[in-house]
């Protein structure tokens, strides 16, 4: 389909962070734009305010009457998140329309611009938001379609008024093979996804063939260490082409050197805490010399990134009490999470309530996950958020509780937390999770601010 020849666009989850990008984008163009989800969230909200219609029935009796035939003009978007008896969904299907995953909508809107494209199983949405954030800050200009709200902007889309896009390139589903990078960035391949991809092997695979799509004369970044033999390394590590050093906390703010071949840009202060974020800046500062950004630009472009919503996110931070929420929802994640609570806040006992993402990921991953939440002081376990997921006999929350070691453990459900909470008060406090979790985030922040 011809860009410029859509003029009408239906988004089948339309509440999704990667939907309700390109739901912003077409909006902008002045396309009309029209949405389905389940649940009425705070981000579906937004959209309506900003004119964007959503119907929350899974049926087509509330189609509005440009939806109800197809034509060349009308594009149906659709996320693979969506079941495949929706009865929306199948409406459309059978009513002749051609239906597009977003990643094939995200390709056509990328083809023709300078595309700049992040992937990794974490990493990606901090480094995709900070890149795109350098590049606005400095006047250089993007649009960008992101994987969370970035703080700065309040929006998960970004829109330019040059040939620069930055994209987050998603691997769930292979969704990234429908991108042609001109720079591409990989910040992880660890294990995930295991439902999609079977095991380790075949998404260590599609990485590699994400990072063979580059462009000609393109260019591949990818973290130290990881099993790629194209392009340049980066990492906290001197032996990486791209590093980071003389890393230091200075007044609750992580600090740190960037070098490369050829530039230095010392003492540069970030407001985002932890090892992995100045991996995830290094990148960042990497992409935007090779655009050939003033170093001092992109120094202070750095330092004025405030992050993402639920991207380690201060709550609550005074001297009595510190209330972080995070998205980290795989193994990995948390263990990085922990490792710059820890080093931020060294002494403080850390009080951790986790919500575990999806039956499939609980089951693959249970000694990983057991491992990391055994490190924490006190822990909270919530029920198993399916997303889109039907149950695993014999996976639930008890199964991965019984592989705790720490004896400061419970099983609570949501309703509880708050009274629990109350009660205790801890001063180090963390929820993660890539569920439903952050709704205790606003209880919880009043408790603390009581």
């Amino acid at each position: 389909m011809e860009l410029q020849a859509i003029e009408r666009v239906y988004f089948v989850g339309i509440g999704g962070i990667g939907m309700s990008a390109i739901a912003r984008y077409f909006a902008k163009r002045g396309c009309l734009v029209h949405g389905y989800d389940k649940t009425r969230t705070a981000l579906c909200e937004s959209l309506e305010a900003e004119g964007i219609p959503i119907s929350y029935s899974d049926d087509a009796d509330g189609l509005a009457a440009e939806f109800l035939k197809p034509d060349e003009s009308t594009l149906i978007v659709y996320t693979p998140a969506i079941p495949k008896d929706s009865k929306l969904l199948n409406y459309f299907k059978q009513a002749g329309f051609a239906l597009h995953k977003r990643s094939e909508v995200l390709g056509i809107i990328s083809a023709g611009m300078f595309c700049v494209a992040v992937a990794g199983t974490h990493g990606k949405t901090t480094t995709s938001s900070m890149i795109a954030h350098i590049l606005k800050a400095t006047g250089y200009d993007c649009t960008a379609f992101l994987g969370g709200i970035a703080t700065n902007y309040e929006s998960n889309f970004l829109l330019g008024n040059n040939n620069v896009v930055v994209v987050e390139a998603d691997e769930y589903d292979r969704s990234f093979l429908t991108l042609h990078p001109d720079i591409a960035v990989i910040t992880s391949m660890d294990a995930d996804h295991l439902d999609i991809y079977g095991d380790a092997g075949q998404l260590e695979d599609s990485f590699k063939l994400f990072a063979g799509q580059l462009k000609p004369e393109g260019t591949l970044l990818h973290k130290q260490g990881l099993p790629l033999d194209l392009g340049n390394s980066y990492g906290i590590n001197h032996t990486a082409g791209i590093s980071a050093s003389g890393i230091a906390v200075e007044a609750g703010h992580f600090v740190f050197d960037y070098n490369d071949e050829t530039q230095e840009i010392k003492g540069i202060r970030m407001m985002l805490p932890g090892r992995h974020n100045i991996e995830n800046a290094t990148a960042a500062i990497a992409v935007a010399l090779k655009l050939g950004i003033d170093a001092v630009l992109i120094k202070a472009a750095v330092e004025s990134f405030k992050g993402v919503k639920r991207r380690f996110e201060f709550v609550v931070r005074n001297e009595e009490n510190v209330y972080i929420d995070d998205y980290a929802h795989h193994p990995a994640e948390l263990s990085a999470c922990f490792a710059a609570v820890r080093e931020l806040f060294p002494g403080r006992k850390l009080a951790v309530i986790f919500q575990p993402h999806l039956f499939t990921r609980t089951r693959d991953f249970a000694d990983e996950f057991a491992a990391v939440l055994s490190t924490v002081d006190e822990l909270v376990l919530l029920d198993i958020y399916p997303a889109r997921e039907l149950p695993i006999a014999g996976i639930n929350v008890e199964f991965l509780f019984d592989k705790i070691s720490i004896m400061d453990k419970r099983i609570l459900n949501k309703t509880q937390v708050p009274g629990y909470i109350e009660a205790k008060k801890p001063s180090l406090l963390l929820t993660v999770g890539a569920g439903d979790i952050d709704t205790l985030v606003g209880p919880l922040k009043t408790i603390y601010d009581a």
